[in-house]
């Protein structure tokens, strides 16, 4: 009678695994991390192209407070602000983010700021 078993188990460890894990987790976590336009703002739908030209993000929230390059600045100063910002520039440019809720006359209030300067203003949007 054999009472011995065919099938043997293998001491072996077998890294390949561990490392697809690690590997997976890295990703995620760059993912996550915050990006310097951390800004949670709701951007209005669109459909259109990006861009990735930008000298300066003009950002302005639901309780109207205002952004240039995610540092907070007063609504009285933005002019002054923007002209500092695209100083020397050739072709000077502005991304707009302004939050979904936020009223239109602000958004209008920086694209006159840019007309009167010269400045090219894009609008930023959510992809539809």
């Amino acid at each position: 009678m054999k009472l011995k078993g065919r099938n043997k188990v293998s001491p072996d460890f077998s890294m390949s695994s561990m490392t697809d894990i690690v590997f997976l987790l890295l990703i995620f976590f760059m993912l996550t991390a915050n990006s310097p336009n951390a800004l949670d703002l709701l951007l209005p739908k669109a459909k259109g192209k990006s861009t990735n030209t930008q000298n300066v993000s003009v950002s302005i929230d639901k309780n109207l407070q205002y952004y240039v390059n995610n540092e907070r600045i007063n609504g009285e100063y933005i002019e002054i602000e923007l002209k500092k910002a695209l100083e020397g520039q050739d072709k000077p440019t502005i991304i707009l983010r302004a939050e979904e809720s936020v009223a239109i006359k602000e958004a209008v209030n920086v694209m006159a700021i840019a007309n009167r300067n010269n400045y090219k203003v894009i609008l930023a949007v959510r992809p539809n």
